[in-house]
């Protein structure tokens, strides 16, 4: 027969044994989230790779640890240094990439997730891809004056490249005056390439100051859009010269905000006739 003793030992045992099985069960997330918080800490210290080291183990140990694979994105995103074509900064960039579309896949409206994409498309010369994820911000935050202002800045980074190239082609500068009919095959071209990118330009940023009446740096990229739209203007001198006066206007309106004497807001209206 097994003494009273014997049975408290055994008991005891079996209670160790299914305490230690249930702690095993839950040790791979509970180790992600100390990985995750140890990532957190080294990335406050500005110890980027180290963060990015942690946040990479709890995801492997968690896959399912959203927070986790944003994190890591970023670590990686904060790691990227933009215009950099050389190999490693290139696969930095698609590394963060793939972590915040692992963040999309469960939740497709992530704010962070979609800016960074764009951000990094944008910094790699991938128009077109940055273009549509700022869109996919504004479309699920209609109130993100900064996801206006970014669709902005890349259409004129778009219009600007195409017009250094076009007008260097001509033998002219960027800023040097496109007239008809000595110029008409490179107005043609300049409307071609840019007139899509400078509606849609002058739009978002126009919303952009609708929803924060001091953005000075959305205003001034009204006012250079206007400038590429005197371009494309070449055949109508009136056009060309509300452009212009459109530009200047926008202009002092950006200085004025800056500043701090900015009007509550500048509707269309407003602005001097332009078409």
């Amino acid at each position: 027969m097994i003494s009273c003793a014997m049975k408290v030992f055994l008991c005891i045992t079996c209670a160790v044994m299914l305490l230690s099985c249930c702690i095993a069960q839950e040790d791979p997330k509970l180790s992600a989230q100390e990985e995750l918080n140890q990532g957190v800490v080294a990335y406050r210290a500005g110890e980027t790779v180290s963060a990015a080291d942690h946040f990479r183990k709890a995801t492997e140990l968690d896959p399912d640890l959203r927070v986790a694979h944003l994190y890591l994105a970023t670590a990686f995103a904060q790691q990227f240094i933009p215009g950099v074509d050389a190999p490693d900064n290139l696969i930095m960039a698609k590394q963060a990439i793939d972590e915040y579309q692992k963040v999309l896949q469960n939740d497709p409206g992530n704010i962070n997730s979609l800016k960074g994409i764009a951000y990094i498309f944008m910094n790699t010369k991938q128009f077109d891809d940055s273009l549509a994820y700022y869109k996919k911000v504004v479309a699920a935050d209609p109130n993100d004056a900064e996801a206006y202002y970014s669709v902005g800045v890349v259409d004129w980074t778009v219009v600007f490249k195409e017009t250094t190239t076009l007008k260097a082609r001509a033998g002219l500068r960027v800023e040097d005056d496109v007239k008809a009919p000595r110029n008409q095959k490179l107005c043609d071209d300049l409307r071609t390439s840019n007139q899509e990118h400078i509606e849609e330009g002058l739009t978002m940023l126009r919303k952009a100051v609708a929803l924060r009446a001091d953005y000075s740096d959305a205003m001034v990229y009204v006012n250079l859009l206007y400038r590429r739209k005197a371009d494309i203007d070449c055949n109508d001198p009136k056009a060309r010269a509300a452009d212009l006066k459109a530009a200047e206007h926008w202009a002092d309106l950006a200085m004025s905000a800056r500043q701090g004497k900015t009007k509550p807001k500048t509707s269309p209206a407003e602005e001097p006739e332009h078409h």
